[in-house]
Formats: structure tokens, C-alpha cells, sequence
């Protein structure tokens, strides 16, 4: 199997920080054309701006959580040539999962369906690496 393969998904997820960075400039943009900001509260305090905004802008905060381990796992499992079709399916799962938290967190916000969206998306991840950690430790 191509370990390079496992790296698509992560590229899928960078993709989302890039359009999660897109809707903030656009949300701001338009609370700042409704005249609705504060300039002086919004350049120390982000939680200033509209809800609307924070609501993204405390998405992308949770980009750089758990998909930081996301990425070094990745890079983990191609190293020590772990990459396989279940290690790819649970990359493309984990993805999707986040990108449905993204979809919900600066949407409805709805929380039953941002934490169960958050909690798949780190089973997936405790999966990958259990799959690592099995590959590792049998091929040692």
C-alpha cells in the first residue's frame, strides 16, 4: 500500500482550516459593514465580535487540538510504514467527523451533535493509534 496515501486526508483537513479562515474574514467583513463591532473591545478580547464570528473563531481553536495529534500520527504511521487500508478509512472517518463538528459548530451549534461529532472523531483517532502502536510493537 502507498504510505503516502494516508496523507490525503490530512490534506482534507487542512483544506477545512482554510475555508473555516475564508468564512471568518467573510463573517467579519460583515460585522464590521453593519457597523456591530467595537474596534477597541475586538483588538484585546475576540470574544468582542458577534457571535456569529466567535462561533468560528472558537472552531478554528479547536482545529489546532486534537487534529495537531491527527497530523503527527499520520506522519507516525507512514514513517514506520504502518499505512494500510484501515488506517486510511479511519483517517478519511476521522476527517469527516471533524469536518461535521466544523459544519455544526458554526452553524446550529447544536451541542448533542458537536460532542457526539468530537467524540467519533477521537475514537477514530485512539484507533489509529492503537493501530500503530499494534504494527510497531509486531514488527519489532
Amino acid at each position: 500500500m502507498d504510505g503516502i496515501s494516508i496523507l490525503y486526508p490530512l490534506l482534507a483537513h487542512i483544506f477545512l482550516v482554510i475555508s473555516l479562515y475564508t468564512l471568518l474574514i467573510v463573517r467579519k467583513s460583515k460585522a464590521i459593514k453593519a457597523k456591530t463591532v467595537d474596534f477597541k473591545k475586538t483588538a484585546l478580547n475576540n470574544k468582542a465580535w458577534p457571535e456569529d464570528v466567535v462561533q468560528v473563531s472558537n472552531n478554528l481553536d479547536n482545529q489546532f487540538e486534537s487534529p495537531l495529534v491527527f497530523y503527527g500520527l499520520c506522519i507516525i504511521t507512514v514513517l514506520v510504514g504502518a499505512v494500510n487500508s484501515f488506517a486510511i478509512g479511519l483517517s478519511i472517518a476521522y476527517v469527516v467527523f471533524r469536518y461535521i463538528h466544523a459544519y455544526v459548530h458554526v452553524g446550529t451549534n447544536y451541542i448533542p451533535h458537536r460532542l457526539r461529532a468530537f467524540v467519533l472523531s477521537l475514537f477514530m483517532l485512539l484507533l489509529l493509534l492503537i493501530q500503530t502502536c499494534v504494527h510497531i510493537v509486531m514488527n519489532n
